[in-house]
């Protein structure tokens, strides 16, 4: 087993592992076995969402992985066509049937979905789920400052964690920064960005060439270094410990800031600007 992650500080009190282990799109018999294993490599934080329709393969994974529950971070998601209060106490409610869990470390709002305006009735029914013992931590994903501001108003309550799209070439400054000055986790989905791009560019060849490691484990190194919690998701064991093994090394600032610097205007994935995108 890979040396465990060490765990960061949230502001609510509790604490989370300083890398996670992302679930899309595992379901199934292969989901259960890719899960179990990142399991017992050595992650400790297992990353969900209602609408992956996988929280069940998540549960059994963690049954069968036999690391006691009170080891384990599990988040999940609530999807945007349960914002309305009572429907997203429901959804906690199924997403911890699904899971056959009695509790979440983390629920999050998925988007905030702007058009449709409910995505501070949704908060605070997560704040109310937290007061009940359905969650521990609440947080959100995709959400920006505009969103943050509103919510917290609202509530008195701040979010825990917020999940973002960051990666080399999004790398997500100013939103990182207003997490930070709000006393918010930030946590990294598609950490290493999606295909073997930022792999081949010469600062982060040159960083896992100084460090003896692989480019993606200087990529999630950088993301560490920046305070971010990286959630990256392989099915293979090999690269699931490869993944988890970046707390032996360092990068030098001028390497952190190169590859920050790869960041690009048009750096999203798909297209996902959390000012217009809509979840079901």
């Amino acid at each position: 087993m890979t040396e465990l992650a060490p765990l960061l500080d949230l502001n609510d009190g509790h604490r989370i592992p300083a890398i996670g282990f992302g679930t899309y799109p595992l379901r199934g018999t292969d989901g259960v076995e890719a899960i179990d294993s990142a399991i017992r490599t050595g992650y400790r934080s297992i990353d969900s969402a209602f609408n992956y329709d996988n929280e069940g393969t998540v549960g059994e994974a963690i049954r069968r992985s036999g690391v006691a529950r009170d080891e384990l971070f599990v988040t999940s998601k609530l999807p945007g066509r349960y914002h309305e209060r009572a429907l997203a106490l429901d959804a906690v409610r199924e997403s911890l049937w699904r899971a056959q869990l009695d509790h979440f470390d983390l629920y999050i709002i998925h988007w905030p979905n702007p058009s449709v305006g409910q995505y501070v009735e949704a908060w605070q029914a997560l704040v109310e789920a937290r007061e009940q013992g359905l969650v521990r931590s609440i947080g959100v994903s995709n959400f920006q400052e505009e969103h943050l501001s509103r919510i917290i108003e609202a509530s008195g309550v701040t979010p825990a964690v917020n999940q973002i799209e960051l990666h080399p070439y999004f790398p997500q400054v100013e939103q990182r920064a207003v997490n930070a000055r709000l006393g918010i986790l930030t946590e990294s989905w598609s950490p290493l960005g999606k295909g073997n791009a930022p792999y081949e560019e010469p600062a982060v060849v040159a960083a896992a060439e100084a460090h003896g490691v692989t480019p993606a484990q200087a990529i999630l190194r950088w993301q560490v270094q920046l305070g971010n919690v990286p959630i990256p998701k392989s099915s293979t064991p090999s690269r699931q410990a490869e993944n988890l093994d970046v707390f032996g090394f360092e990068l030098t600032p001028a390497e952190v800031d190169a590859i920050t610097a790869l960041g690009k205007p048009d750096g999203r994935l798909f297209g996902g600007d959390p000012a217009t995108h809509e979840e079901q």
